[in-house]
This record gives structure tokens, C-alpha cells and sequence, in this order.
């Protein structure tokens, strides 16, 4: 970690994405009770988080909007943008103006998208090839960190001083984000419309090209189902934790916080190590690793015992920054820089989609199956999901080693020229398959 700090242009995009991401994890929570305040409905309040989820579905059109202006600009005008789309909650009330805080909360949700695509394609810009994990470990270090006192920093704002202060704090954050990535000086290329096909220019063939990358790419292809199998269940942990502690440990629910605050502990071991894994097992034996971390833990779950539940979310906390670590590294090595903005969200698509479904189903199963079997099965199916990624680790391999041959034969591309074969790229780590835009 200590290498890439050392890099002045990192640090400086560090900055601005800490002063981003503070505040992000304040607003996150903060919301949702304002709004449970305004309302006295958990329904309602629940809501709020799945209005930050939805924009995610704008995942191609965002990531194409990425990939065609240049990235530093883009992030300072989301910054910006986002600052001021704060200010009308300065307007709140009561219940009836519960509307602004659903349309800032979702304006939120579709920065936060923008703002990671746009975060891939910095880091691959500014970042030599052999540091991108190390970058992405450092990031998840400090984010890890946040969780831990960013949610309970904008929840104890708000009960202090209210929604209109925690709103101020919010919109410092982002225009102390935008003034000092805004001092990067890179060399950034935009995706200009330069295809000589006629089909390649139609914008419907670009927007999708992220898509086309995750099918055609193996190793990120592996990932994604492997990742998102697991994350079919991941979710279930989110109602099954209550039930956890209600019925097994016969405890309040205050007590999911303590929970909650050792799985952030956790994340910050996994954050600090993720670099070292990354160069031990390459990008999908490091996304294996953070899935088969969370099955034991899951499994220890379903037997309630107070210190066991802890040593279990522990090792759940650790599992999260080793998958994002291994899957962004991941996806910045394998693709091309012209589609990464378009790869990037429809990526974080296609692995939060059946999160949210899961979080969901979790809320149902738990009504009709007992939590420990339900831990269990998520248990075992996470290590199964683990097994899948472990087994194609060799797709990519740590930096330095060479991944199995495969010469696939050239295929004709849209404008009449052969893709090129690997040996034919200078970069170890490009894709084994170039996209078509």
C-alpha cells in the first residue's frame, strides 16, 4: 500500500475519493432514519435503500457516458452535481416532503454508480498495471474504515442537528472531492466516434459493449457467475442476522451494532491483506478466497454462541474487500481502456442485482425456515461458489506468471479487421479477446 501512496497523482485522487466516500457513508444511513423519523414506517425507511439500489439499472448508459468524456471532468461534475442536488433537503419538513429525500436519495445512488466507473478508469490510467491491486486494496482499506464510523458519524449528526446540518456536511464532502481531483493533471482518452462500420456507430452497439465484454472475456465471465451465484445467498444474511440475535443469542437487536462494528474490523484486516493475496493468487483466486471466507462464517452461524458469532462476522467482514479487491482488479487488467467505464457498472450490475434480490428473499425465508438451517445452506453454497472460482484461478494468474496458452483463431471484427490474439498485445495483462464497439 505504502508503493502506491507514494505516487503524487494517486494521492491525490486518494484525497478527494476519502472526502467522497465520508460523505456517501454518512448520507447513506442518515436517510433511511430521517426518513423513519418523517414517516415512523420501517417500511418506508427499507425503501429508502432500495431507491439508492434502483439507479442501477442505468449501469450501460452510465457506463458508456463514462467511457465517451474524460474522467476527471466527470468526476468533478458528479461532485459537483451531487453538492448542489443536496440542497433540497435544506426544504424538508415533514412527512409530505418525505419526496425529496427518495429523489436526492436515488440522485445519490446514480452518482455512486458514476463515480465507480469513473474510479476503474482513473486507476488504470494513473496507475501502472503491476500497483492496480495494491490502489484498489488501499481504497477498500479506507472504505472499510468508513463503514465502521461513517454511518454512526451521519446518524448522530442528524440526531443532533438535524437533516439540514448532516446536508451541509454532505455537500463539503463533495465539493472538497470535485476542488481536488479537479488538480490531476492526466492524459485521458475519450471514446471518439471514429468505427468505420455503420453498425458499430449505432449507439445501441456501444451501449452494450460493457455486456459483450463480461460474456466474451473467460476469466471475468468466471468471475461474475461464480461471484454472483454466491451473492444469491450473500443476501440472506441481512434479515437472518436479526433472527440471529433475537432468537439464538436472546438478545435486543441494539446488539446487530456490535455485530456490525466487528465485521468492520474485519474488512479492515481483509483491506490491508487484499494486496498481498492479489500477489499470491492472482485476481480470481483472490475473489475465491473473499467467497470462501464467508461460508465457515456462515456456518458458524447457524450454532448461536456470542463469541463464536463474533470470530463468524469477523471473518465475513474480511471477505468483502478481497472479492471487490479481486473483482475490480480484475476487471481494470482484463479490458480494454476504451470500454472499462461500460465494463465497470455493468459489472457492479450484474453482481448487485441478485444481492438486492437475495436481501429480499432473505426477508421471506427467514419467516418459514428456521435461521440455522438457512445459514447452513448459505454456507455450503458459498463454498461451492468459492470451489467454481478457485478452479479457474488459472485464468488469471498472479503477475508475472503466464496464464495457460490458448491461441484462439482471429475473428473478423465489424470493420473487417482480424481482433488481435494475445501475442500480438504488449501488455501482459490484456484481455485474451478484444471488444467489439
Amino acid at each position: 500500500m505504502r508503493t502506491v501512496l507514494r505516487r503524487p497523482d494517486f494521492r491525490l485522487l486518494f484525497g478527494g475519493l476519502l472526502a467522497s466516500m465520508t460523505a456517501e457513508s454518512m448520507l447513506l444511513l442518515a436517510l433511511a432514519i430521517w426518513v423513519k423519523d418523517l414517516t415512523g414506517s420501517d417500511a418506508l425507511a427499507g425503501a429508502t435503500i432500495f431507491v439508492i439500489i434502483a439507479p442501477r439499472v442505468l449501469a450501460p448508459l452510465v457506463g458508456w457516458f463514462v467511457d465517451r468524456y474524460p474522467r476527471r471532468r466527470v468526476f468533478v461534475v458528479t461532485n459537483l452535481a451531487m453538492a448542489l442536488l443536496l440542497t433540497p433537503l435544506l426544504a424538508v419538513r415533514d412527512a409530505d416532503d418525505m419526496w425529496i429525500i427518495y429523489g436526492v436519495a436515488a440522485l445519490y445512488g446514480l452518482s455512486n454508480l458514476t463515480v465507480g466507473a469513473v474510479l476503474s478508469r482513473l486507476i488504470r490510467e494513473l496507475v501502472p498495471a503491476d500497483l492496480i491491486g495494491e490502489a484498489n486494496g488501499a481504497l477498500q482499506t479506507v472504505r472499510q474504515g468508513l463503514r465502521l464510523i461513517g454511518p454512526l458519524a451521519g446518524a448522530g449528526l442528524y440526531a443532533l442537528l438535524g437533516g439540514g446540518m448532516l446536508a451541509a456536511v454532505g455537500m463539503a464532502g463533495f465539493l472538497i472531492a470535485a476542488a481536488v481531483v479537479g488538480g490531476l493533471r492526466i492524459a485521458e482518452s475519450s471514446d471518439p466516434p471514429t468505427d468505420t462500420c455503420t453498425t458499430a456507430r449505432r449507439w445501441p452497439n456501444r451501449l452494450v459493449a460493457g455486456l459483450r465484454h463480461l460474456v466474451e472475456e473467460p476469466a471475468i465471465r468466471r468471475a461474475l457467475v461464480g461471484y454472483g451465484l454466491g451473492s444469491l445467498v450473500m443476501g440472506f444474511t441481512e434479515s437472518l442476522i436479526f433472527a440471529y440475535v433475537d432468537q439464538g443469542l436472546g438478545r435486543d437487536a441494539a446488539f446487530v451494532g456490535v455485530l456490525v462494528t466487528v465485521q468492520g474490523v474485519g474488512g479492515l484486516v481483509g483491506g490491508l491483506f487484499s494486496a498481498a493475496v492479489l500477489r499470491r493468487v492472482g485476481e480470481l483466486g483472490t475473489l475465491a478466497a473473499g467467497v470462501a471466507f464467508f461460508g465457515p462464517a456462515a456456518l458458524a452461524l447457524a450454532y448461536p454462541n456470542v463469541w463464536l458469532g463474533c470470530a463468524a462476522v469477523l471473518m465475513a467482514g474480511v471477505s468483502l474487500p478481497l472479492t471487490l479487491v479481486g473483482l475490480n482488479t480484475l476487471v481494470q487488467r482484463r479490458t480494454p481502456p476504451e470500454v472499462l467505464g461500460r465494463v465497470a457498472a455493468a459489472s457492479e450490475a450484474v453482481v448487485r442485482a441478485p444481492q438486492a434480490l437475495s436481501i429480499g428473499a432473505g426477508a421471506l425465508v427467514v419467516g418459514v425456515l428456521d435461521y440455522r438451517l438457512v445459514f447452513a445452506l448459505v454456507g455450503v453454497a458459498t463454498l461451492l461458489a468459492a470451489g467454481y472460482l478457485w478452479r479457474g484461478r488459472h485464468l488469471s494468474p498472479p503477475a508475472g506468471q503466464p496464464a495457460r496458452p490458448r491461441i484462439p483463431a482471429p475473428r473478423p471484427a465489424l470493420d473487417g479487421r482480424a481482433h488481435p490474439t494475445p501475442d500480438d498485445r504488449k501488455d501482459g495483462n490484456a484481455p485474451v479477446s478484444a471488444v467489439r464497439r
